[in-house]
């Protein structure tokens, strides 16, 4: 017997179908030769971003708090039940492919009236109870996928799954510079606390100096009161630093998934180790790098197999249904010849007039696709400009430290000379006064500058992708 060549041919199709809405392909992107710096960083494929951040984050205790986010974090473990529901979505989709199996089975016992409407005599029902069973198994319930629309499906899920994946590594990410970026403010904190502290205890005694001086007759009494002005300005300082410890830490602990409390510290704000050098890498591998690059691309890859989805409606949907089974009035033989009963069902479902449903939903997808498209695109410029700004601001960031540390020295030289003159009687306590403001304003700034350049480091570590190995 001779196959026909259009017999094999319709055979072929109804076992492999074809795939109607287009394939994806990755959008061509123009990544620029290298990410804008004030000083052009050289086009070298390391990056700081390969580095693990227990490898950029030197401090003991600030590596204990990330280990701990990274188990803890709300945001984070939510992330992960959301991979875990797409994975369990795509287990749902992905299951409509293939044809589908199940059993059943009952028992039904029936009492019939002798004196009912329609009695039945005893010679013609000896036994008022009748026992009915029934056992059927459904060999067959299966949609042939000829235009690819469950196909469509799945990849489209698939690509959620990818998704939510790629998600999750950006939210790690995030955790990992939102605790180092909160870490090293309690740092710098801690550090204008002991600033203000040290000032205070420098003021109180030159306070005391003033007093003496005055109940001499040679301090007057305006000295006196500029004296206490600085006392009690460096004083007024330390609740407020307070506070701002204790929110910090509170901030700490909330990212830790703990109740408030407080936070252990290792290094010192000055004592922090960073990488020598921050290599940005090659722009081009930071669309393989950054995860939520990768996630809008899966997102695209959704949207545009949704479309697929919406144009395999045109197209007769094919399904496939079955069953074998028994029924009887005595469970003996219940799967003997006579009590079997079989069916099985092909049935053809072709869309005639739909008002325009169809060709609008297939319209609706392609717009969710350019969306997609457009946000991908996006995307990838705001992680161009994120690691352009991150280098700017650590470039001039440390520029601007240098500076304020060579600014700090001359003041603080400044304020020892004023105070010898004003305690040889050579000057008056005005300057020594002004130069003594000007050091503790000095000092503090130099504080926040040092945690900006702490921040530069860790904004450029989480603006290049790192963080999520």
């Amino acid at each position: 017997m001779r196959t026909s060549p259009i017999a094999a041919a319709l055979a072929a199709v109804l076992l492999s179908g074809c795939t109607v809405g287009p394939n994806y392909h990755r959008p061509a992107i123009q990544t620029p030769d290298s990410f804008r710096a004030p000083t052009p960083t050289p086009p070298e494929t390391a990056s700081l971003a390969d580095l693990k951040w227990f490898e950029v984050f030197k401090d003991e205790r600030l590596q204990e708090l990330e280990r701990t986010a990274l188990v803890q974090n709300y945001d984070l473990r939510d992330a992960a039940a959301r991979v875990e529901a797409a994975r369990a979505n795509l287990g749902i989709t992905r299951s409509n492919q293939f044809p589908n199996f199940d059993a059943g089975a009952d028992i039904t016992t029936t009492r019939f009236s002798r004196n009912g409407s329609l009695p039945l005599p005893a010679a013609v029902a000896p036994l008022q109870n009748r026992t009915f069973g029934e056992a059927t198994l459904n060999l067959l319930s299966f949609e042939l996928d000829i235009w690819g629309r469950l196909r469509r499906a799945t990849e489209a899920a698939r690509a959620n799954l990818l998704g939510a994946e790629e998600t999750r590594k950006a939210v790690m990410i995030t955790l990992v510079s939102q605790v180092a970026d909160a870490y090293f403010s309690l740092r710098e904190l801690d550090d204008e606390l002991e600033i203000s502290r040290r000032t205070l205890t420098t003021r109180q005694e030159s306070l005391d100096l003033t007093r003496t001086r005055q109940s001499g007759g040679v301090a007057t009494l305006l000295d006196l009161r500029q004296g206490e002005q600085l006392v009690y300005t460096a004083a007024e300082t330390i609740p407020t630093l307070q506070q701002q410890i204790e929110q910090t830490e509170n901030q700490i602990s909330l990212l830790l998934g703990k109740n408030p409390g407080e936070v252990l510290r290792g290094r010192s704000l000055t004592e922090q180790q960073m990488p020598p050098e921050v290599p940005a890498g090659l722009p081009s591998a930071l669309l393989e790098r950054r995860p939520d690059i990768r996630a809008a691309e899966q997102n695209l890859v959704a949207a545009n197999a949704q479309i697929g989805v919406a144009k395999a409606a045109y197209f007769p949907q094919i399904s496939l249904t079955g069953f074998l089974g028994g029924q009887g009035n005595q469970l003996s033989s219940l799967f003997s010849g006579p009590s079997a009963v079989w069916n099985f069902t092909p049935q053809v479902t072709q869309p005639i007039f739909t008002a325009g449903r169809l060709k609008s939903n297939v319209k609706l997808q392609e717009a969710l696709r350019d969306s997609a498209l457009i946000e991908y695109e996006k995307t990838i410029q705001t992680a161009f400009t994120e690691v352009s700004n991150t280098l700017i601001a650590h470039q001039r960031v440390r520029e601007s430290r240098v500076q304020q540390e060579l600014l700090v020295a001359a003041l603080q030289d400044r304020t020892r000379l004023a105070y010898l003159r004003y305690r040889g009687g050579v000057d008056l306590l005005l300057n020594a006064l002004d130069a003594d403001r000007d050091l503790f304003q000095a000092e503090l700034t130099l504080s926040q500058i040092r945690f900006s350049e702490l921040d530069s480091v860790v904004q450029l570590y989480k603006a290049l992708g790192g963080g999520w190995q």
